[in-house]
């Protein structure tokens, strides 16, 4: 690190996190990003005017308890609103479960590959990063994952649906797990993507939340609701560390126009859901056509789809696509490649098709 200010030595352990890369241009081709697993799909009617309504004041601060939202949720999955904690998207309430549960000397356990905030967010506690290698299919370890839990830990996080790989955890996988989980450690379901999820395996995130005290949900209104723009998520916890998330996360972090904007699009979840469910039938079609060009594909119940390619591989599909003016997502052991406009995807499929013959000719 710098020698010029007392900045922390650990910053220089901390992984980067990378966004996704924006589309390139190609002559007569309109570009689509399908690099982080944005919905493409129109917003819902009546979320825009919420949002223009929202701000006609922007000098007056949000509503700090996000109160409205709060309510509705807590209204919507039957639990107390001392349960509920809004905050700037997931990645504000996972950051701010890393806050009060890691330090120097403890330690988090958690599967990868998955979200890339994950030992970013641990080395800016301190704490020790113990990856659990994923499974051949893309699915979480869990012998591995306890293996891993030892007295040092102090939070465990999993990902369902997985991203970047796709596999939801089962109900019988996280029943298993949380009975070898010491009841005082903290169990963080992500389900950043659980509307899209299809599989009929798949856990219920709010039924093992009320057999687990200590299981916390983190959900989004990015991705099924279409608001990353907004930044507004939550977290679902029981009252104790509810309490304890909302001393660490900044005040007036979800802003007036993400709290209405949350509100109007939760008013209209059937439609949500319905919407989730068309692009999961797209994604299912579009697994296949890539499996059937020849590729690894793993069955993914997220809004994306994960084809494993060693690190060459990767990239030259990588590069295939930006040539046709699609920006798709590289990662170590693959591409990760968002559901988006039918135009864009059919030109992924002639990259597939493509790609495959060239290794085969």
């Amino acid at each position: 690190m710098s020698n010029r200010f007392l900045l922390r030595d650990a910053l220089a352990e901390f992984p980067p996190y990378v966004p996704g890369k924006p589309p390139t241009t190609a002559p007569g081709l309109k570009p689509y990003k399908l690099s982080s697993n944005e919905n493409h799909l129109a917003p819902l009617p009546g979320v825009v005017d919420a949002i223009a309504e929202a701000g006609q004041v922007p000098a007056n601060y949000p509503d700090p308890k996000s109160t409205k939202l709060v309510a509705d949720l807590a209204a919507h999955l039957d639990v107390d609103a001392s349960e509920i904690v809004p905050g700037a998207g997931a990645s504000e309430i996972l950051s701010a479960l890393t806050n009060i549960t890691l330090e120097a000397g403890t330690s988090v356990v958690y599967p990868w590959p998955s979200f890339e905030m994950y030992p970013i967010l641990a080395s800016a506690r301190g704490a020790q990063k113990r990856p659990v290698p994923l499974l051949e299919d893309g699915r979480h370890d869990f012998q591995g994952l306890v293996a891993a839990i030892d007295d040092t830990t102090r939070l465990i996080l999993l990902c369902s649906p997985n991203n970047p790989t796709g596999p939801s955890v089962s109900t019988v996988e996280l029943d298993g797990f949380m009975a070898e989980v010491p009841a005082e450690v903290i169990v963080v379901l992500d389900e950043a993507y659980f509307e899209f999820a299809t599989d009929a395996e798949v856990v219920d995130g709010m039924a093992a939340y009320r057999k687990f005290p200590n299981l916390v949900l983190a959900r989004t209104f990015s991705k099924a609701h279409g608001l990353a723009g907004l930044r507004v998520g939550f977290g679902v916890a029981d009252p104790t560390i509810a309490t304890a998330l909302r001393q660490v996360i900044a005040p007036f972090s979800v802003t007036s126009a993400a709290q209405v904007a949350a509100v109007e699009s939760l008013s209209r979840n059937d439609e949500v859901l319905v919407r989730a469910k068309e692009v999961a039938s797209t994604r299912d079609q579009f697994e296949q056509d890539l499996r059937d060009a020849g590729l690894t594909v793993s069955d993914s119940q997220g809004n994306y789809v994960w084809v494993s390619l060693g690190d060459e591989d990767a990239q030259a599909f990588e590069e295939a696509c930006a040539a046709q003016a699609v920006a798709i997502r590289r990662l170590s052991g693959g591409v990760r490649i968002s559901v988006g406009p039918d135009e864009a995807l059919d030109r992924v499929r002639e990259v597939a098709t493509a790609f495959m013959e060239s290794r085969t000719a």
